[in-house]
């Protein structure tokens, strides 16, 4: 597979394919980790975190499967800290 280094604004960039990034479980927004190889002839790109989160946000099935089973919602007052109506 081979593509083709381009200008966009002043960087360089290159496109990767859907399929390539399908098959490492790269998501659109993910933070990549770009590394030199010891012999210096390849670029290596690698998921710089779990592939779950998109940048830096959780996945709500995520945050939702980390919750207790025995969870219970309640309300919390606030007070009052300026002049709403409500």
């Amino acid at each position: 597979m081979t593509t083709t280094l381009q200008t966009w604004g002043n960087s360089q960039g290159i496109r990767l394919p859907k399929a390539l990034l399908a098959a490492l479980g790269i998501e659109n927004g993910a933070e990549l980790e770009l590394l030199i190889s010891p012999k210096k002839d390849a670029l290596i790109v690698k998921p710089a975190k779990p592939a779950g989160k998109i940048r830096g946000r959780h996945r709500i099935e995520d945050l939702v499967a980390a919750m207790p089973k025995n969870y219970k919602v309640k309300e919390t007052d606030w007070g009052v800290s300026g002049k709403e109506v409500w």
